[in-house]
């Protein structure tokens, strides 16, 4: 295929243009448009016919070949010429000994000021002779090099700013003079580092500004002594402490086992797993793998990285902390990069600890991992756990994993060889409790006779971190108890006349004026404005003020109600407000929930001995309303345990497996807080019986509470209650020995329990205050209480008050206010409008059902 005239391989178009430029039409510079009208005229029948402007890109496109070539030829001409003017240079010196001549620089062309002419001489100086520049003597200094500079026409540094670069191969650079032009600087001569010559482009004085740039040089120096007395120092540290950053640093922990109070028998199973550490030669001559690491699991708050800065901290070994979030990154392969510089930190410090904290964040299950970056990442940290194996160095690092998920980790991580030892720190109970509380308050100011036993009794469900925030919470009741009160005594002082000590007034003392004898009363201050003068009030307290402050009991049990334990925030119900004696009669059934639960949390040794392990659960039957609920709450706050109110229906979920998890989590929550209560109301909602033709959720529900219940694991110290006043659609499955074995029949109050319920809401007559014609002996054995329940005599108390309430605000306009008391004509009242929740129809189903519980 042959080339249409005009493209940029036809030669006669470059021809053309060379023609051109040669000629006397061209002047000293070229304007592409009018030499493409030019050639169109002159070669009318070959570029005639051509539309204009795709004739003039075609043109440009030449003359740009063309200019590159033109300048290439003009470079290779100027180094043949220098290379000649250094051998000549180089000779002359050989034979004289003396400096190079000035004339030597006529040789140079004017136009070498671009920057584009600039680097090209440069880069070809350092390839073309390299070897001939001659090296500088030893024995005469060089002054240091003045910048380098590239793009001197936007560059807004000044020399001062830029640090010093070294001068290249072939001895030249860039310098930028005071009066702003480039100058070609050649150090690459034998003698003195003052002797510098200067290439100009304008300037034909070499002398003047050699001196000019002599008188510069030496101001640039003095200057940058004084603003960089260290440069190279400065940026070495950079490094150094940027290498440093760039994996975890070792520290050593200041934290001891007796800073981690009421876990005894947890510490006794991590010493027997840190011998390896001390001794490591035990395993060595057994022939066997020592334990590589273990997973400490449990709720938020229960220590979990106190005890591993701990376990570092007791055995003296640098610990290298990781939280699991710093090693996840976004780009690919780094993530894993990370981890395994991370552990060949760990072998390279051995012996320590690698403590990964929240390490639920890297290691999830990969089935279902969202994203392949989790399953790589999962996969290298399995790797690198199985290769400290085949390092020296393996008894010597210890792996600590923490997390409060367990159940999210994949389950490759937790096989024998890896995390193959799981310690879960649960929810401390009252003794643990208590010894938290002794190893917080160590340094605490306590009266001598504190008694942490009550204290620890009065927070159920609190973890070290809420009792942490107890304390805090509690100091500051203090200060606000001394400080505040003690100001408010001084302003009275001060209001009512009274003189302060001479000097400064004491803390919030107002500085009153004297205005004469008579001194008028003002306003006590509020409490805000007092706060507001205790922290305007820069003077220090005075020593007879700070003796005052002391942590009391009081001041811990105002702080429960603003701490609020971490398991009623995980979902559970703490009840410490609800005891026996609240509760009125029901001594058998006490009597029976006692044997039943509480015996076996008090009295763990006797139970032992005669073999029973597995707490037994107990099944309140009975009509609503005779106290089944208020029994649990009372059997949860006299034994101290932690307690868990499950509401049957909560657990019922409409998507498939969600239901079953829920219940799974129920008991998982339980085992992690042993000894614990959990109590199912209205249980009869969530395990109805069962028949062939149901197959939905309900079903899989009963299926998970009847293996969670007893099945293959071993529910310790996790006791189950359940409440239901329908029993007979219960699953029969539920109620065999080993679950809810023991039923307990909770029904209607005869009236001698019926007047005990009566005392018991009324606090013996007085709350509310009864009248003197009232009896509730009366009124418990009378007819119309035949059928009531506990609630129903609740409910009667409040509405005869209400009567009686009424009444007085009728009566108040008319006569002067008395106390209000309840009378007889005020419970006949309540008893027109309180009906029994129990009908007799509904009384004999329950006696036959109690009949039937009884054989």
């Amino acid at each position: 295929m042959r080339c249409r005239p005009g493209r940029v391989s036809d030669p006669r178009l470059k021809q053309r243009i060379k023609q051109y430029l040669a000629s006397s039409k061209c002047g000293e510079y070229v304007d592409i448009g009018i030499l493409a009208s030019d050639l169109q005229k002159t070669y009318s029948v070959d570029y005639g016919r051509r539309k204009r402007n795709a004739f003039r890109i075609q043109v440009a496109k030449v003359f740009e070949i063309i200019s590159n070539e033109k300048e290439r030829e003009d470079l290779a001409v100027l180094e043949s010429e220098h290379v000649a003017k250094r051998a000549r240079q180089q000779e002359k010196n050989d034979t004289t000994g003396s400096g190079t001549d000035d004339s030597d620089y006529d040789d140079y062309p004017e136009d070498l000021s671009t920057n584009h002419m600039n680097s090209s001489l440069l880069s070809l100086y350092k390839k073309g002779n390299p070897d001939s520049v001659p090296s500088t003597p030893k024995n005469e200094p060089v002054e240091t090099s003045p910048r380098v500079r590239t793009a001197p026409q936007t560059s807004t540094l000044t020399p001062e700013s830029r640090g010093d670069r070294p001068v290249s191969d072939g001895g030249w650079f860039i310098d930028k003079t005071p009066d702003g032009k480039d100058f070609f600087i050649d150090l690459s001569e034998d003698g003195e580092g003052e002797e510098k010559k200067l290439i100009s482009e304008k300037s034909t004085d070499f002398s003047v500004l050699e001196s000019e740039r002599k008188k510069t040089k030496g101001r640039r120096v003095k200057r940058k002594k004084g603003e960089f007395p260290d440069v190279d120092g400065e940026i070495e540290s950079m490094l150094l402490k940027k290498v440093r950053n760039k994996g975890s640093e070792l520290y050593h922990p200041s934290v001891k086992f007796e800073d981690v109070g009421g876990n005894d028998e947890t510490l006794k199973e991590i010493c027997k797993m840190l011998l390896h550490i001390r001794h490591p030669e035990v395993y060595t001559h057994l022939g066997v793998v020592p334990p590589r690491g273990f997973l400490l699991h449990g709720p938020p708050g229960c220590g979990k990285t106190l005890l591993a800065q701990a376990i570092a901290g007791e055995l003296e070994l640098p610990m290298l902390k990781v939280a699991a979030t710093e090693i996840v990154s976004g780009v690919s392969g780094e993530s894993e990069q990370k981890l395994r510089e991370l552990f060949e930190q760990a072998v390279s410090s051995a012996p320590c600890v690698l403590f990964i904290d929240e390490i639920d964040a890297i290691t999830p299950k990969r089935e279902v991992a969202s994203k392949d970056m989790e399953r790589r990442i999962v996969a290298q940290f399995l790797t690198c756990m199985d290769d400290l194996n085949n390092v020296a160095a393996t008894t010597q690092v210890l792996v600590i994993g923490a997390t409060n998920r367990p159940d999210s980790l994949d389950p490759a991580l937790r096989r024998a060889g890896r995390f193959d030892r799981e310690i879960c720190l649960g929810i401390p109970d009252e003794g643990a409790r208590e010894k938290i509380l002794q190893t917080l308050c160590r340094k605490l100011k306590l009266p001598e006779s504190f008694e942490f036993r009550h204290l620890a009794r009065l927070t159920p469900g609190y973890v070290g971190a809420d009792l942490m925030a107890l304390c805090r919470e509690a100091a500051m009741g203090t200060v606000s108890r001394v400080l505040i009160t003690s100001e408010e005594h001084r302003n009275k002082h001060t209001h009512s006349g009274g003189s302060t000590a001479e000097g400064s007034p004491g803390i919030g003392a107002d500085i009153v004026e004297e205005e004469g004898t008579n001194q008028p009363e003002l306003p006590p201050k509020d409490e805000l404005q007092r706060l507001l003068d205790l922290l305007k009030e820069q003077a220090p307290l005075p020593e007879e003020q700070l003796q005052k402050l002391c942590i009391e009991m009081n001041d811990f049990i105002v702080a429960l109600s603003s701490v609020q334990p971490s398991a009623k925030r995980e979902g559970f119900v703490t009840v410490p407000d609800v005891t026996w004696a609240d509760i009125g009669a029901l001594e058998d059934v006490r009597e029976e929930l006692t044997m039943a639960i509480l015996a076996p949390v008090r009295n763990p040794e006797q139970f032992k001995a005669l073999g029973l392990t597995t707490p037994a659960g107990v099944l309140l039957a009975g009509p609503p309303g005779c106290g089944k609920t208020l029994l649990a709450k009372a059997v949860a706050n006299e034994s101290g345990l932690n307690f868990i109110s499950v509401k049957g229906p909560e657990l019922l979920n409409m998507y498939v497996g969600e239901s079953e998890r829920a219940v799974r989590q129920v008991f998982q929550r339980a085992r992690n807080s042993a000894p614990c209560v959990i109590f199912f109301d209205e249980v009869d909602a969530l395990c109805p019986r069962r028949s062939d033709r149901e197959s939905g959720a309900s079903v899989r529900v009963v299926n998970q509470l009847l293996t969670e219940m007893d099945g293959l694991q071993n529910r310790q110290q996790v006791f189950i209650m359940a409440a239901t006043n329908r029993p007979d659609i219960i699953d029969p499955a539920i109620l065999r020995p080993g679950r809810l074995d023991k039923t307990l029949y909770v029904g209607l109050p005869p009236p001698e329990d019926r007047l005990a319920i009566l005392k018991t809401i009324t606090k013996d007559g007085t709350r509310p205050p009864l009248d003197s014609d009232v009896s509730l002996e009366e009124i418990a054995y009378s007819e119309h209480c035949d059928c009531y329940t506990g609630a129903d005599l609740s409910a009667l108390v409040r509405e005869a008050s209400i009567c009686a309430l009424r009444q007085e605000m009728a009566l108040q306009n008319t006569q002067s206010k008395k106390e209000i008391k309840i009378s007889r004509k005020h419970f006949e009242e309540a008893f027109r409008k309180v009906k029994s929740s129990v009908s007799k129809q509904d009384q004999i189903m329950y006696e036959e059902l109690q009949k039937s519980l009884c054989r």
